[in-house]
């Protein structure tokens, strides 16, 4: 169904000149594209865009050329100094001079003959490469470029530099991105001449052109206009996505869920708490939602500790009072275990039954379990993505919850919605988001944010120390657990790296193991299910004091008498995981404390990122700032989380033509909402163009 005219774009990298199998795969791994599986593609190339940019405009002569400067020279051969015969450890050197002094042009395992040819005696030539001295000697070794002064002219000026791997010559890839851009075929403007004049936005092919042929280094910039063309044009194919989603949702429509508030009340009375009043408010969007005929596609936003799973467990009473059941999806076992400790006690005091069904039940177990939703007895199943396969039967499921959603990207969003019982969604998250990527990622949903720390909940007391410290804070961390405290020691490695340098889970285990016998568990990513699940319940039960751990303990593992979270290398964390790792003490009646270790020296942007923990609690200002900081490729570990990573928009430079594109593709859609005028079509192109052809077949689908 794709217009034929895109298939050039669409062919396989191996497709093109010098680029085989081997290439290809090496081709893969530079692409932004996430490629969920399958090969590259000619028009992926397009979008590798430059990090930088080496200006060969300068000929300042060999004397005027300062040390590791990258510098074009025109030159006359002197003479060729081979390696001696047997030492080819030695350099081929060829020497040359201009009017300002001689220069050493340095090759190791040099062709003599392919140098001479290249390289001729008496013959003017022009080279450009990186400079270096050694005791007031100029050298170039292994120039970039080396042309006769006839050929000048052939010699890139303003060249790109992408980003490289293991084995892909900068070379292969530059050759492999000009051809792509040569089959780049002619498409139809999708924006309007007023826009495009309006935004300064050059036409696609010459923005592309900009970035890969630039005439000058600010065209290749990401503030520049052509990168920011590309930038709106992948943002709006992002924002008409998510428009697209969120129409067809509207559409498979839902049904009003309403209830007598009976059920709701008996579980407000069992808390043993009052509610706070975003969680209130939130409620109330919540049961506002469900009363209406389409169905609810809501995003929680709170804080660790926030109370979300209690707004849930209200939202699914009001499900229960409606006749329907609900379903509670957690991202790992551990997490959905713990909601039914939390849920199940407090739904039986209102007459709901809670079960767990998780990819770990089997047999007759299983099969109960099955039974028991199949048939409605069950009113609330928790579980992992189990819930939501082939064999999983509900009577009638009216509201699904989806824990920790960024694991959950749009396209699960349409596989539960695939299950043909198109229930109401709650998707709840305690990573804070900033609002630019609430726009980006969630635009398809409502919000409601949870802002208060429920009551109870102590602060947690940040300090910063470094690693020249440690004997000390073990010390302290001794008189803490002679006080009955608990501890959680959180390492960056599960194992010692060579290369990283830092130290590791289990080398950490074993040296506090040492100080404390007995007293140490270890929880991180590589153990199996059984073994991590054993060693949280030893650390929760008060068997091991302190339990020493990967991130795998950032969502959700709650042990209210823990009062001490130490991390370790805090400087390689990021901020908003920094916060959620101090999140996890501070549940209890104690006064908790964070210990960021760090080692010294600390980069500027380290700093500023220990010094925002110290004076913050508040997880949207860190979200923020985080962003700020490092950018949201980074923020969302994006490959990894089916969150949008973005091939060419950096939202810490482009955020504000988010919400020009938001504006615009809901007012495409609003006029146009099957895409079928003329510019539909060409917006079309552009979605298949950004890898959206998920929202094309929703089109279809009508």
């Amino acid at each position: 169904m794709r217009p034929p005219l895109l298939d050039p774009l669409f062919a396989s990298v191996k497709t093109l000149d010098g680029v085989g199998p081997k290439v290809a795969d090496l081709l893969e791994h530079v692409v932004p594209a996430d490629l969920g599986g399958r090969e590259a593609r000619v028009g992926d190339l397009l979008f590798v865009l430059p990090h930088s940019v080496i200006d060969r405009r300068k000929r300042p002569g060999i004397a005027g050329s300062p040390e590791g400067a990258i510098v074009t020279l025109d030159l006359t051969v002197d003479r060729h100094q081979p390696s001696p015969r047997g030492r080819p450890n030695v350099p081929y050197r060829v020497f040359a001079f201009d009017e300002t002094g001689e220069i050493a042009l340095t090759f190791f395992h040099a062709r003599a003959q392919w140098l001479e040819k290249i390289l001729p005696v008496g013959e003017s030539v022009v080279v450009s490469g990186r400079m270096e001295w050694f005791n007031g000697r100029p050298s170039m070794v292994h120039p970039d470029h080396m042309v006769s002064a006839t050929e000048a002219a052939s010699l890139p000026l303003i060249e790109p530099v992408y980003p490289l791997t293991a084995g892909l010559s900068a070379k292969v890839l530059a050759r492999a991105i000009a051809q792509s851009l040569e089959r780049l075929p002619d498409l139809p403007e999708w924006h309007e001449k007023s826009a495009l004049e309006r935004l300064s936005f050059p036409a696609l092919r010459p923005a592309l052109a900009a970035l890969h042929r630039p005439e000058d280094p600010a065209d290749a910039m990401p503030d520049g206009p052509a990168w920011r063309r590309l930038a709106y044009d992948e943002l709006l194919a992002g924002q008409l996505t998510l428009r697209l989603v969120r129409a067809r949702t509207h559409k498979m429509s839902g049904r009003p869920l309403t209830g007598d508030g009976r059920i709701e009340k008996q579980l407000r009375d069992a808390l043993p708490y009052s509610l706070t009043r975003s969680q209130l408010q939130a409620i109330e969007e919540i049961h506002a939602d469900l009363e209406k005929p389409e169905r609810m596609l809501r995003l929680l936003q709170g804080d660790v500790g926030a109370g979300k799973t209690v707004v849930a467990l209200l939202a699914m009473a009001r499900a229960a009072e409606a006749g329907t059941q609900s379903a509670l999806m957690a991202p790992t076992e551990i997490l959905a275990r713990q909601h039914l400790a939390t849920i199940a006690p407090l739904a039986k005091r209102a007459g709901l039954t809670a079960v767990l069904l998780t990819g770990r039940a089997k047999g007759k177990e299983r099969s109960e379990t099955l039974a028991k939703i199949a048939s409605g007895e069950a009113d609330i199943v928790i579980g992992t993505h189990a819930l939501f396969q082939e064999a999983v039967e509900y009577r009638d499921l009216g509201l699904a919850v989806i824990d920790e959603q960024h694991r959950f990207g749009v396209h699960q969003r349409l596989a539960i919605s695939a299950k043909g019982e198109m229930p109401d969604m709650l998707v709840m998250t305690a990573t804070p988001i900033p609002r630019t990527l609430v726009l980006t990622s969630f635009g398809d949903m409502e919000v409601s944010r949870l802002t208060e720390k429920p009551a109870g909940r102590k602060p947690v007391t940040t300090v910063t120390m470094s690693m020249e410290r440690l004997g000390e804070l073990v010390a302290r961390i001794g008189d803490a657990i002679s006080r009955g405290e608990k501890v959680f020691w959180i390492c960056p490695l599960v194992e010692e790296s060579e290369v990283v340098g830092l130290t590791s889970a289990q080398d950490r285990f074993a040296a506090l193991l040492k100080a404390f016998p007995g007293q140490v568990g270890l929880v991180h990513g590589r153990l199996p299910g059984p073994g991590k699940d054993a060693a949280m319940l030893a650390f929760r039960d008060g068997e091991t004091r302190i339990l020493v751990a990967t991130t795998v303990v950032e969502v959700g593992v709650d042990v209210p008498d823990a009062t001490i979270m130490v991390i370790e290398h805090a400087e390689r964390f990021g901020l908003a995981q920094l916060h959620q790792l101090r999140g996890r003490v501070g549940r209890g009646e104690n006064p908790s404390s964070c210990v960021l270790l760090y080692k010294n020296p600390l980069g500027e942007v380290a700093k500023s990122r220990l010094s925002v923990m110290r004076d913050t609690e508040d997880g949207f200002v860190i979200a923020e700032e985080d962003l700020r900081l490092r950018g949201e490729g980074e923020l969302l570990g994006t490959r990894q989380s089916g969150m949008p990573g973005f091939q060419v928009a950096r939202l810490e430079l482009h955020a504000d033509l988010l919400e020009t594109a938001r504006d615009d593709a809901r007012l495409l859609l609003h006029n146009d909402p099957g895409l079928e005028s003329d510019r539909g079509h060409a917006l079309r192109n552009l979605l298949y163009l950004f890898g959206r052809d998920e929202a094309v077949r929703l089109l279809r689908s009508g």
